[in-house]
Order: structure tokens, then sequence, then C-alpha cells
């Protein structure tokens, strides 16, 4: 399969525009991306605790990639899954050796 055709396009965040190339798959991505980043970077601008447009960005990038970690799922112990799915397994098969008594 061919590689996805690469387009640019303009956006603009906090009053500044800025033209950006990615995929032409991705590009309501990117739109929808830049979007939340401008709202995220105007919530901190209002606030007044912080000045400046880079130390603004700064802040949206930490809020946002916090926001990224805590909606992850908690990494899973897979020792303990497996041990417990193989519980699973033996109480299960208890279960069906009891049913082919009966029958």
């Amino acid at each position: 399969m061919p590689p996805a055709k690469t387009v640019s396009l303009d956006v603009t965040i906090m009053g500044r525009e800025f033209r950006v190339s990615c995929p032409d798959n991705e590009k309501q991505s990117l739109i929808e991306a830049a979007a939340y980043l401008d709202r995220k970077m105007r919530e901190i601008r209002e606030t007044g605790k912080v000045i400046g447009v880079e130390r603004i960005a700064i802040m949206a990038a930490l809020n946002i990639a916090h926001e990224l970690l805590s909606a992850r799922p908690a990494e899973t112990d897979t020792a303990k899954v497996k041990a417990r799915l193989d519980r699973i397994g033996g109480l299960l098969d208890q279960a069906l050796a009891q049913q082919d008594n009966l029958l």
C-alpha cells in the first residue's frame, strides 16, 4: 500500500497561525488537536497566573501529558492475572468433572 499523501494546512493557536504538514488521512485529527491545544492554552492564560506564550505552552503541554497518563489503564501484573486465570480454569475443570459424574 502506498504511503498516505501529505498535506499542509494552517492551524491557529492563540491567535497565531502555524502551517503544519500531516498525512491526508490524519488532517481532521490534527485540526481537532490544534483546537484542543488552543482551548487549553486560553484556559491557562485566562487564569492570569502564567504570563508569556512560551510558559503557557509548557503548562498546557504538562496538563495534556498528565491527562493522557491519567487516562491510561493501570499496568496489570501479568503474573497475578495468569495465576487467577489458572485458578479459574481449575475451578471450571472441577465443575465440569462433577457434571460428568452426574450424567
